[in-house]
């Protein structure tokens, strides 16, 4: 990826690919509510190489915002950046569920207790060792990360997305 600065200098910037820090990557698209607009979209984004690992739709009467997130997030970015679809980025943070009674609660719990606001969450179409994923988007991910950890939950990176099946 190569940023532009003012002055006209470029410099190359990093891949962000497989990072392991405490976080995932939502895409947020914004569609016209038109018959077939979700289908261009998928065709144009899932490939052998890149697969829709999380689908979230908030819909209105003139428009819908898709979520998703990518099995690999460089090329499902590279392919919407080529695309005609007006699109977002946020960081999310993804949390396997564990075995218990109320496994949301007790994710849930964990983060009332740090005074952290979920403003909106999904499932991930990922599973590890038969168990679910949920991302949450939340006010800060870092410190919800850390008190999930702390509190014995698994955080999933974009490192387990691309080394896993699904």
């Amino acid at each position: 990826m190569t940023e532009h600065r003012e002055g006209g200098d470029f410099t190359e910037s990093e891949t962000m690919q497989a990072r392991s820090w405490p976080c995932l990557r939502q895409f947020c698209v914004f569609l016209e509510n038109r018959v077939g607009r979700l289908s261009e979209l998928m065709r144009l984004v899932e490939d052998l190489d890149t697969q829709v690992v999380a689908l979230s739709i908030v819909d209105s009467v003139d428009f819908a915002m898709v979520r998703l997130m990518f099995s690999n997030t460089d090329r499902g970015r590279e392919k919407l950046t080529l695309s005609s679809f007006l699109f977002s980025e946020s960081d999310v943070v993804g949390v396997e569920l564990p075995e218990s009674e109320k496994p949301l609660s007790d994710v849930c719990t964990a983060l009332v207790k740090a005074e952290l606001n979920i403003h909106h969450a999904y499932p991930l179409l990922y599973r590890r060792r038969g168990r679910s994923v949920v991302a949450m988007y939340v006010d800060d991910v870092d410190t919800a990360a850390q008190i999930l950890r702390d509190a014995g939950f698994r955080i999933i990176t974009e490192s387990d997305l691309l080394d896993d099946e699904f």
